[in-house]
């Protein structure tokens, strides 16, 4: 698998940089809702608002999720380099959690006083007429209801499928981990058999060794007693010319 160096300039960074940019932004705009009264017009902006930035917030994470498969698909990434990016977007997902509840949170307050609000629209409405104001409120309190109950079926579809990928790459990693086992004990057995190619090797050497030093000594044994022979030659030689010498007149 091809190896490439990973750093801040990687586009993938700098869009998760922007969805952890668009979390704090959503927790501003909480924040910011909280100042004013459930029932004003500025509460309701801020709650559509919200509405819209959570959508946006999903959308850019299975974004991420895509990239980072088409990066493995593609081995412009390292498998480890995957589970990391995985692991990041797991914490982007858990942060998606709990701007939900907490979206779920304010949403079923405001359909407690939801009754109290539509009695004081019916009797604005008995005086001779409500303000525009209101009726968007109204509206407002019917749709965070109906997007409450559409987050919590997407909240659990898609923590299965976070547990179905998380499954896959655990079964992928247990593969890798498998196959690196099956090298480890390759490699092993090949330099256990290497051990004894030379140790063999060196018990050859040790023999050959001894048999030259044993040769080496016969031969000079027999050089030296060589030598010696000669000596006695010359000297019997030189011993017959002395009597052949003593017996001529």
């Amino acid at each position: 698998m091809s190896l490439i160096s990973i750093d801040d300039s990687d586009p993938w960074f700098a869009e998760f940089q922007a969805c952890e940019k668009l979390f704090r932004e959503i927790m501003e705009q909480f924040t910011a809702r909280n100042k004013h009264p459930r029932a004003s017009q500025a509460h309701a902006i801020i709650s559509a608002n919200v509405r819209i930035r959570l959508k946006q917030y999903n959308r850019d994470i299975q974004q991420l999720k895509n990239k980072v498969d088409d990066a493995l698909k593609l081995r412009t990434i390292t498998v480890n380099e995957a589970e990391r990016r995985t692991r990041q977007i797991e914490i982007l997902e858990s942060k998606e959690v709990q701007l939900k509840k907490l979206y779920e949170t304010r949403s079923n307050n405001l359909a407690s006083s939801r009754a109290s609000l539509l009695t004081s629209g019916r009797s604005a409405f008995a005086d001779g007429g409500t303000t525009s104001w209101a009726a968007d409120d109204d509206d407002d309190d019917d749709k965070p209801l109906l997007d409450t109950q559409v987050t919590v079926a997407d909240l659990m579809t898609q923590q299965d499928r976070v547990l179905q990928e998380q499954d896959k790459s655990l079964e992928e990693l247990c593969k890798v981990i498998a196959r690196q086992k099956e090298i480890g004990q390759t490699i092993g057995n090949e330099v256990d058999h290497h051990n004894e190619i030379i140790d063999n090797l060196a018990n050859h050497m040790d023999t050959t060794d001894e048999s030259l030093v044993n040769r080496t000594q016969h031969i000079q044994t027999i050089t030296a007693k060589d030598r010696t022979c000669g000596y006695w030659i010359v000297i019997v030689l030189l011993f017959i010319c002395i009597i052949i010498v003593v017996l001529i007149p």
